[in-house]
């Protein structure tokens, strides 16, 4: 059995319903690992940073996947900022021997902050694929097969329905926890 922390926002926390609807629920029983959930919404990916050594170093956990950004675009921190702070999460994780995984934003129902957030998700992507870092395409839970955006699994435009959250789940390879 793995221990997974998975560190973020509300979209990670389960907002607005809690933690028992996330998508971090269906993660730990459908492999029996052990999933904490550390969403706390509101964070940046500054709040995130840092509260890392609290919430992720000192679980020794054998995983942790980081997903986070929405709160820094609206918040109108810089891609730079946010770039810099994930690859900080990601030293301390290697650093402490922690796998790291990415969890990619879901979408924002705004043009301005989707297409913000839509450049930290390619980067995520690049820096993902440079230092072999899994990624959860949870923006991609958002689409059908045909690429259309389904906006029903949105409930405010930028926090996942009940729907949206069992969506997210769908779509994590769980092989990257074998």
């Amino acid at each position: 059995m793995k221990k997974i922390v998975c560190i973020g926002d509300s979209i990670t926390f389960g907002f607005p319903y809690g933690s028992h609807v996330s998508w971090t629920k269906p993660l730990a029983e459908t492999t029996g690992n052990t999933v904490v959930n550390q969403g706390i919404n509101g964070n940046t990916t500054t709040d995130m940073l840092n509260r890392f050594d609290r919430d992720v170093l000192a679980q020794a956990p054998d995983y942790v996947i980081i997903m986070g950004g929405a709160n820094d675009i609206a918040w109108r921190d810089s891609v730079d900022r946010i770039t810099t702070n994930i690859q900080d999460m990601v030293t301390k994780a290697n650093l402490a021997g922690i796998k790291v995984v990415f969890g990619l934003p879901t979408p924002l129902d705004e043009p301005e902050y989707e297409n913000r957030l839509s450049r930290v998700r390619k980067w995520m992507k690049e820096f993902a694929y440079r230092c072999e870092i899994p990624i959860i395409d949870f923006h991609s839970a958002f689409f059908d097969s045909d690429g259309r955006f389904r906006d029903e699994l949105l409930l405010d435009g930028a926090h996942p329905t009940k729907d949206g959250y069992q969506a997210m789940f769908k779509v994590i390879p769980l092989g990257i926890f074998g």
